[in-house]
């Protein structure tokens, strides 16, 4: 099933990554994490579909993405960067299984960040998001989404990395078998893993060997 929605917002978080906000079709329902399909409702693009994950909470009136554009082919996330409000989007049913498991360690790779936007905005307003930790690995500085709200809610918890920058407040490198070793102490909790698929096989056969339980570990199958 798909609703057409008209865009009520648009914001810019980074160079490349926008917030848009649309309208909520009537009765519709998802889970922080969760992502639906996207298409533009314009000539040549209604079939050409694409994942997003859900930035807003379940219960707000509209619904919302972080989108991050690439310009280096002529995609759809290129041309939804061209978009304005008033422009219409194609969303289908909710779906996915990144969800919140219990307290754990949140490790992000770029875009990736997107579901778990979601998931501590429900439990920041739950009060429940003390404990957990995010480790969000970038190219440089000005890739990091959302990067002061993250400091501002989690504190301490939140360890940016840059593979590509030295800069101060930030870890120069990777999450990398190394780095978790240092950086987590308890294995035997939960771990949620989003990012390029690359990442996120590196990232599970690390923890894996660090002794964390393979079902422990939530990512997008």
């Amino acid at each position: 099933m798909s609703d057409l929605v008209k865009i009520l917002a648009i914001e810019s978080l980074t160079h490349d990554v926008k917030r848009i906000k649309v309208e909520k079709p009537k009765d519709y329902s998802f889970t922080p994490g969760q992502a639906c399909e996207v298409a533009i409702n314009q000539e040549g693009y209604r079939e050409e579909k694409r994942p997003f994950t859900f930035t807003s909470l379940p219960l707000d009136d509209h619904l919302e993405f972080v989108i991050k554009s690439y310009h280096d082919h002529d995609g759809v996330t290129k041309k939804i960067d061209s978009l304005q409000v008033g422009d219409e989007l194609i969303v289908d049913e909710s779906w996915g299984a990144i969800q919140y498991k219990g307290q754990g360690t949140f490790i992000a790779g770029g875009a990736g960040i997107t579901p778990f936007i979601a998931i501590f905005r429900d439990l920041l307003e739950k009060g429940i998001l003390k404990g957990n930790c995010l480790f969000f690995a970038n190219k440089t500085s000005k890739d990091v989404i959302l990067e002061d709200w993250f400091r501002d809610i989690l504190g301490d918890d939140f360890i940016s990395l840059l593979d590509q920058e030295e800069k101060s407040g930030h870890i120069h490198g990777r999450v990398d078998q190394d780095f978790l070793k240092k950086n987590v102490t308890d294995f035997s909790q939960e771990f949620y893993v989003c990012g390029p698929e690359p990442m996120i096989k590196a990232v599970s056969k690390s923890l894996e060997k660090l002794g964390a339980n393979p079902e422990a570990i939530v990512f997008e199958k």
